[in-house]
């Protein structure tokens, strides 16, 4: 039986793959990781450790573009609803290394989701044919500062984007489905990255020749676009949704 496990480089990943190898042992383990080119250094130090640690290399699929290039190619912004960028650039990837490498019949598909998620359904009728766990769904049941200081008694460097607050380190904090909450923490917190995401959406805009965006105003009753530079404009004033933190737990 061989056993994918979806490798993020997030803690969560992390320790459904060590439940795995403490379980069955690193035979015929994967970890497979796909890389779009644009998450935090901390992201890419813990993964690298993480691995280590278990023994295991990390097997990497990468499309070569970044999710602001799929954006402009397909001519579609990511949004909260649409994560083109998940899609492309991790799902399909991902599935075709399975289809090219893994017997269905054979193969465990496990995925780093918590217990907290409400997500495991979804992500099985997604997978089929290939069968899926989700080890942190199932006893003994941690939560994310659990999960925290148990990586810190192994002695790994975990990314600053816990310690910065993120609920999920996805693309250094500028994840196309964070809610207003997560943008403006990321404007805050780590300006010279809400930056390029604000150039990189107005490229892709001038790109497309239409009135997108990744965030919607829904002030009024109405809903319309907002810009990352209008809502910059938004998070100075405190006028915006304090509570939208959105759900940009990708790649499964």
């Amino acid at each position: 039986m061989k056993r994918v496990v979806q490798f993020s480089g997030g803690l969560c990943s992390f320790f459904a793959a060590k439940r795995v190898v403490e379980t069955f042992g690193t035979k015929d383990v994967v970890l497979l990781f796909a890389d779009v080119l644009t998450e935090s250094r901390g992201l890419y130090r813990f993964a690298i450790h993480a691995a280590s640690s278990l023994g295991l290399p990390i097997t990497v699929v990468c499309d070569g573009r970044t999710p602001w290039e799929v954006f402009r190619e397909e001519k579609f912004l990511g949004n909260s609803r649409v994560d083109l960028c998940s899609r492309i650039l991790k799902r399909a990837l991902c599935r075709k290394w399975l289809e090219d490498n893994c017997d269905s019949s054979q193969t465990m598909l496990y995925v780093g989701i918590s217990w907290d998620e409400g997500r495991i359904d979804e992500i099985r009728e997604r997978w089929l044919p290939w069968p899926v766990q989700a080890p942190m769904c199932m006893a003994p049941f941690w939560s994310k500062c659990d999960m925290q200081r148990e990586a810190k008694k192994l002695g790994l460097p975990l990314s600053e984007s816990y310690s910065d607050g993120f609920p999920h380190d996805n693309c250094q904090g500028a994840c196309v489905k964070a809610g207003q909450a997560q943008w403006a923490m990321l404007y805050k917190i780590r300006p010279a990255v809400y930056a390029n995401a604000e150039r990189e959406e107005k490229l892709t805009i001038d790109a497309l020749g239409k009135d997108v965006s990744i965030l919607k105003d829904r002030r009024g009753g109405k809903t319309k676009p907002m810009t990352l530079t209008s809502f910059r404009q938004r998070i100075e004033t405190g006028d915006y949704d304090k509570d939208e933190w959105g759900g940009c737990g990708c790649g499964v």
